[in-house]
């Protein structure tokens, strides 16, 4: 009996190869995530590609490539492709693949390691490493157990780790206990950008940022969190911050942003304004 490998409808993260539909999303069933109102939901790669769904590449800044899936799959987030002289990394994923997005990314030199904000934005990861000869998948070990289909592609990082050459994932914590951010020094004409997902969260005033356990949900951070993350970004000069999303991005002004809004959400959650 042949086996498919299912995908959450509500957060686009894909299940191991199975022959029925699995009973439950571990993601989904955790307090930062949410079971759709009408329950638990399936798709498939093929389903998705029978209903229009198609990978679409938008060229954000010179060495940078926002790819995303059209229409959006689970949460919509888009990825990004870091292109530099060492290689290219792909910073986080989405619940969506096709043959013409990889012929498209192989032409721009291919993949040689990915790594996700966190496990929100796993999507179907196996599957673009599989699509670059097995690239390796840089997960943080804090974040280990919420891998839903394993691959020996993954590889496991705490702390920073630098996987090209200017090119260095720093783990925030907060949102997840692995959380983690993206730092490309070459960024922004040389003033450096951070690629956050939800760790830092860009908001619709794209001027400023916020933290959150749970943004679907409306669950703060405390303090102490808000503080750990201030501190794992400071050593770090960036002007320009990508959000998970294509109109999510603060263009300039990036490092006061951030300093900015914690003293803001310090404030507001009663806590000493220290930063």
């Amino acid at each position: 009996m042949s086996t498919t490998a299912y995908i959450c409808v509500t957060c686009g993260v894909q299940q191991p190869p199975s022959q029925s539909k699995p009973a439950r999303c571990r993601i989904c069933e955790d307090e930062r995530q949410y079971v759709r109102q009408g329950g638990q939901a399936w798709t498939t790669l093929a389903e998705l590609t029978a209903q229009g769904h198609r990978i679409e590449l938008r060229e954000l800044e010179p060495g940078l490539t926002g790819v995303g899936a059209q229409p959006g799959v689970g949460i919509s987030q888009r990825a990004l492709l870091v292109r530099t002289a060492g290689g290219n990394f792909l910073w986080d994923c989405f619940g969506f693949i096709d043959d013409t997005g990889v012929a498209a990314i192989k032409a721009l030199g291919g993949i040689a390691g990915m790594a996700m904000s966190h496990p929100h934005f796993y999507g179907v990861m196996v599957e673009w490493s599989q699509a670059f000869g097995g690239c390796p998948i840089w997960i943080s070990a804090d974040d280990r157990m919420w891998v839903q289909r394993d691959d020996p592609a993954i590889v496991e990082w705490r702390g920073t780790r630098e996987v090209l050459p200017g090119v260095t994932l720093i783990q925030t914590g907060g949102h997840f206990e692995g959380s983690a951010v993206l730092h490309w020094a070459e960024g922004a004409g040389g003033k450096g950008a951070l690629f956050v997902g939800d760790s830092i969260g860009v908001v619709a005033d794209v001027r400023a940022v916020s933290f959150m356990r749970s943004y679907p949900n409306l669950i703060p951070l405390p303090a102490d969190k808000i503080r750990r993350i201030v501190g794992a970004v400071e050593p770090y000069s960036f002007d320009r911050i990508y959000g998970g999303w294509w109109d999510r991005v603060t263009s300039t002004g990036g490092q006061d942003a951030v300093e900015r809004s914690a003293r803001r959400y310090l404030k507001w959650i009663g806590a000493e304004v220290d930063l």
